[in-house]
């Protein structure tokens, strides 16, 4: 008996260990300072703290539905009704988002950048990898048409996580976009889980996911099944283009081919030949711009 209760003892500090420790590493993910940010990007060329400050940007804050407001700014310096959300990466902010924000700008579009929850200057305590985030994509486009006009003309772009929110945003019953575009997402939650379980831990997922899904679910009130672009870009149906590097070790590109496949009606895939993760645009500069143009060129725009 006593070994009994011993043996229940270990299995269940066993299961509690494991199932906080990876649900922390995951809800409270560390991240990147806004220097970290500002000095990456600025070694690269791709952010000039002069010019970002004297653009002239107004700044908003829209309430979430899950109680915590969403910060960010908008910067629209043409007339005309086109607009781009850009919606950035885990461990980042909307400082990231500043080198997409200025490529669109050169092309002729308004822009919006924003932070995630728990990320920024925005609210809201754990990050959901596109579940929570997704709502909150919506209720910035909302404020957008309803402060500008419902009939503008709009694109949103994603990197990373972004990516992944956007394409769940865009695969809701609303389709708030005119087009998307979805630079390195993961196809699907549990299968980027497996992967980073097994490149960064080498412990079999056997060990883990069981313990994780029901964490997840009871800390923060979602399933990991449900984080899934790959079920999302099934009732996708405007425009997509995806973007992936192909040396990507971190999220493999093959998640971005899957999703090409999945996708039906217009669509465009561009693997960058050089780049990490989330560097297509940083190493492939000009190649991912030409994309870009040949993209809004082949759906009307």
């Amino acid at each position: 008996m006593k070994k009994l209760v011993i043996g229940l003892l270990i299995f269940f500090s066993y299961v509690f260990i494991i199932g906080f420790f990876f649900t922390n590493k995951m809800m409270y993910i560390k991240k990147k300072t806004d220097k970290e940010l500002i000095d990456r990007d600025t070694n690269f060329g791709l952010f000039n703290q002069h010019e970002y400050d004297e653009l002239e940007k107004r700044h908003f804050s829209i309430p979430s539905k899950f109680g915590y407001n969403i910060k960010g700014s908008l910067i629209a310096p043409y007339q005309h009704n086109r607009y781009m959300i850009i919606c950035h990466g885990v461990t980042v902010n909307r400082l990231n988002s500043v080198k997409y924000m200025n490529l669109f700008l050169q092309k002729g579009w308004n822009v919006v950048i924003y932070d995630h929850r728990r990320h920024g200057e925005s609210g809201g305590k754990t990050t959901s990898y596109g579940h929570y985030e997704k709502f909150d994509l919506q209720s910035v486009v909302h404020w957008l048409k309803t402060e500008v006009d419902d009939s503008i003309l709009l694109g949103i772009h994603g990197e990373s996580m972004g990516a992944v929110t956007t394409l769940l945003y865009a695969g809701m019953v609303e389709d708030g976009a005119d087009f998307y575009i979805a630079d390195c997402p993961f196809s699907e939650l549990e299968a980027q889980l497996l992967f980073r379980l097994k490149v960064e831990f080498k412990i079999p997922s056997v060990f883990i996911m069981p313990i994780a899904k029901p964490f997840v679910k009871l800390r923060d009130r979602y399933t990991i099944q449900e984080v899934s672009p790959l079920n999302a870009v099934q009732n996708i149906t405007n425009p997509v283009l995806f973007i992936h590097s192909k040396d990507d070790d971190y999220i493999p590109a093959e998640m971005s081919k899957q999703l090409y496949q999945q996708k039906k009606g217009a669509k465009k895939l561009f693997i960058a030949e050089n780049g990490s993760h989330a560097m297509s645009y940083t190493t492939n500069r000009e190649e991912y711009s030409n994309v870009v143009d040949e993209f809004l060129k082949e759906i009307g725009l």
